[in-house]
């Protein structure tokens, strides 16, 4: 039985980049570096060591090359904080591309781009 989900897979051009964004632009925390043939390598990241879903970015031509059957597309992520208020501010300071705030079944909600123009989307947590 499925019990939940550990983490997504992004592939992405520029994995330097890539990696650059989630850890220094949003704060994530690299979890860990894998070695794959030929110089590839899988980077871990998550908002935090104690996150129960991690992202882990790819190449795009280490997928293409050693797991051409896989759909290299973005995936639709979606995730959550606290206050989207403090965060939507505070990405917008860190020079991040913010999409409007609204709000999503009472939620407040944003989406958010990265370095390869992929958006993902933020929204708050429900404190009730």
């Amino acid at each position: 039985m499925i019990k939940k989900l550990a983490g997504v897979m992004l592939y992405v051009d520029s994995q330097e980049e890539s990696v650059k964004f989630w850890k220094e632009t949003l704060g994530f925390t690299v979890v860990s570096e894998e070695e794959l043939p030929e110089g590839y390598k899988a980077v871990e990241v998550a908002p935090d060591s104690r996150s129960e879903t991690t992202v882990t970015i790819f190449d795009k031509a280490f997928i293409k090359k050693y797991s051409p059957e896989l759909h290299i597309g973005t995936p639709s992520l979606m995730f959550e904080t606290d206050d989207a208020g403090a965060l939507y501010e505070e990405m917008k300071a860190r020079g991040v591309t913010v999409g409007e705030m609204t709000e999503m079944d009472g939620s407040k909600v944003f989406n958010f781009k990265d370095a390869e123009d992929n958006y993902f989307a933020v929204s708050e947590a429900d404190r009730t």
